[in-house]
C-alpha cells in the first residue's frame, strides 16, 4: 500500500499547479477570447474542456522537467529557475501547435505565445514562492518535518542531533538513534537510553513501523569501516540516505563554531537520471525492441527451428531472474545448453569450453544472438536495453551476503547489455562477480542517455568482433 505521507509535497504541489494553470487559462482567455476560441475549436473542445486539457499538458511538462522532485524545503531560487525553464519549453511547444492554425498571423502567434508564457510563468512562480515560504515557516515552528533516524550512537551523532533540533529548517524530526554493529551508545555524550530505538540489523522494521523518510548516518571517525555495511543495509529507494562529511566532524568539535545554515549533508545515491531522460530511455526501449523483433522475425524463426533440430528440448529457454527492486520475472533466451543441463549440478556459472553448451549454442553465444528474445522482456517492462545483467534468485541471495552494496544494482531495470558486460568478461568465479558489481554500481550512480549510447556502441563492436562467450 502506498504511503501518501511520503508524497504529500508532490500531491499538494501538483494540485496547486493544476489550479493555477487553469486560472491562467481563464485569465488569458479574457484578454484573447476570439483567438482562444479558434484554437480550442480546431481540436473540437469547448472552453472548459480546453482549459482542463491545457492544464494537464502543463502538468506533463512540469513532470518531465523534474519540477516534482525534491520539493521539501527546496531553495526558492532553484525552484524559480526550474519554473522558468519548464515554462519556456512548454510555451515553445504550444507555439508550434498554434502554427497549425493558418487563420492566425505569425505576429499574432508570437504575441499570444509570449503573453501566455508571461502569464503561466508569473502565476506559477509566485505560487511556488508562496508555498515554499509557508513550508519554511512551518518547518521553523517544527511542523511538517520529515521523520528521521540517526545511525550512530556516539558524540558525532549527538552533535548532529543537537544541530537538527536547533535548525528546524533542515526539515528533520529525529525519532531516535540506531546502534551500529554492537557498539555501545555513548551515554556520556548526552544520548539517553530511551532515545536508542534499535539496532542496524532491525533497520527495515524501524523504517516500516515508524514511517521513516530520512536516515542520517553520523558515525565516529574511527568507525568509518562500518560505513559500507551501513549503506548496504539501508537500501530503500523511498528513504533518503544522508551522510555527514568528515570535515563537519572536525569543525563541530570546536566549542565556538556557529552553524549559520545548518549542517552540510551529502546525499547517498540520489536519483541521477531526470524524468525526461527516463521517459526517452523507456520510449527507445520499446521502439528499438519492436523494430528489431519485427525485422528479424524470419531469422529468429529459423534459429528456433535449428535449436530444436540440433538438440532435444524447447527453442526458448525460460529462467527466473531478479529485476528492479527485487521483483522476480521470467527471462527468455534461445536455449544454448543441452536440456536440463543443471538438473544434477544446480545453478552454476558457465565455464570456458563448457561441455553443457550445444554446437549451435556456442555460435549463438559468440554472436550474442541468444539474447534477442529478451527484447520481449524489454517490451513487457521487466528489462531495458541497457542495465546491469539480471541474476538468478539463488545467486542474488548468495551475493547480497558476500558482496557489499550488491543489492543497490537492483535500483534500475536490468539490461540486455551493460557497462559491466562491455568492460568485464563472463562470470566464472566470485571474484568476477565482485569486479562486475563495481561496474554495475558505477552505472547505477551515473546512469544517463549518453552513457547508454556509449554502452550500445561498445556492445555492437563486441558483437562484430565475436567476443561473446
Amino acid at each position: 500500500m502506498i504511503n501518501l505521507k511520503r508524497y504529500r509535497e508532490v500531491i499538494f504541489t501538483s494540485i496547486l499547479d493544476f489550479l493555477i494553470i487553469l486560472a491562467s487559462w481563464f485569465v488569458f482567455h479574457s484578454f484573447y477570447p476570439n483567438t482562444m476560441n479558434m484554437l480550442i475549436n480546431d481540436f473540437d473542445l469547448n472552453f472548459v474542456s480546453g482549459g482542463i486539457v491545457v492544464s494537464f499538458y502543463w502538468l506533463g511538462i512540469f513532470v518531465v522537467m523534474g519540477m516534482y522532485k525534491k520539493l521539501y524545503l527546496v531553495s526558492r531560487l532553484d525552484e524559480f529557475i526550474k519554473v522558468f525553464k519548464a515554462s519556456v519549453l512548454g510555451s515553445l511547444i504550444l507555439y508550434f501547435i498554434i502554427n497549425i492554425n493558418e487563420n492566425i498571423s505569425i505576429g499574432d502567434q508570437r504575441s499570444i505565445t509570449m503573453l501566455y508564457w508571461v502569464t503561466i510563468f508569473t502565476l506559477t512562480a509566485v505560487n511556488r514562492f508562496i508555498v515554499r515560504t509557508i513550508q519554511r515557516v512551518y518547518a521553523q515552528r517544527g511542523k511538517g518535518l520529515h521523520r528521521t533516524v540517526i545511525v550512530g550512537t556516539g558524540s558525532t551523532a549527538k552533535v548532529a542531533y543537537d544541530d537538527l533540533i536547533r535548525n528546524k529548517t533542515m526539515g528533520m524530526q529525529v525519532l531516535g538513534f540506531v546502534q551500529v554493529n554492537g557498539i555501545a551508545p555513548d551515554y556520556e555524550a548526552g544520548i539517553k537510553k530511551e532515545e536508542v530505538i534499535g539496532k542496524l540489523e532491525d533497520i527495515q522494521q524501524i523504517i516500516e513501523e515508524r514511517q521513516v523518510q530520512d536516515i542520517l548516518v553520523a558515525l565516529e571517525p574511527e568507525r568509518r569501516r562500518d560505513l559500507v555495511d551501513v549503506i548496504s543495509r539501508i537500501d530503500f529507494p523511498e528513504v533518503s540516505l544522508k551522510l555527514l562529511p568528515d570535515f563537519y566532524q572536525l569543525v563541530s568539535g570546536l566549542n565556538k563554531t556557529n552553524q549559520i545554515f545548518g549542517m552540510p549533508l551529502v546525499e547517498i545515491s540520489p536519483e541521477p537520471m531526470p524524468l525526461w531522460e527516463k521517459t526517452i530511455k523507456r520510449a527507445l526501449d520499446i521502439m528499438v525492441s519492436m523494430v528489431v523483433l519485427i525485422a528479424t522475425l524470419p531469422i529468429l524463426l529459423l534459429i528456433g527451428i535449428a535449436v530444436r533440430l540440433t538438440s532435444p528440448g524447447p527453442a526458448i529457454y525460460r529462467q527466473k531472474r531478479v529485476g528492479r527492486n527485487g521483483k522476480v520475472f521470467t527471462m527468455y533466451k534461445f536455449r544454448t545448453m543441452y536440456n536440463d543441463a543443471e538438473r544434477h549440478s544446480g545453478p552454476t556459472w558457465a565455464q570456458p569450453d563448457d561441455p553443457r553448451i550445444t554446437t549451435i549454442g556456442y555460435w549463438l553465444r559468440k554472436l550474442r544472438i541468444d539474447e534477442i528474445p529478451q527484447l520481449i522482456n524489454v517490451l513487457k517492462g521487466d528489462m531495458s536495453l541497457v542495465g546491469p545483467r539480471p541474476e538468478r534468485p539463488h545467486f542474488v541471495e548468495q551475493f547480497s551476503h558476500q558482496i557489499p552494496l550488491y543489492t543497490r544494482r537492483l535500483r534500475v531495470r536490468p539490461g540486455i547489455t551493460g557497462w559491466a558486460q562491455v568492460k568485464w568478461k563472463y562470470d566464472s568465479s566470485l571474484d568476477d562477480v565482485k569486479e562486475k558489481t563495481k561496474f554495475d554500481l558505477f552505472y547505477v550512480e551515473n546512469i544517463s542517455l549518453k552513457m547508454d549510447a556509449k554502452i550500445i556502441i561498445n556492445t555492437i563492436i563486441t558483437v562484430l568482433k565475436g567476443k561473446g562467450q
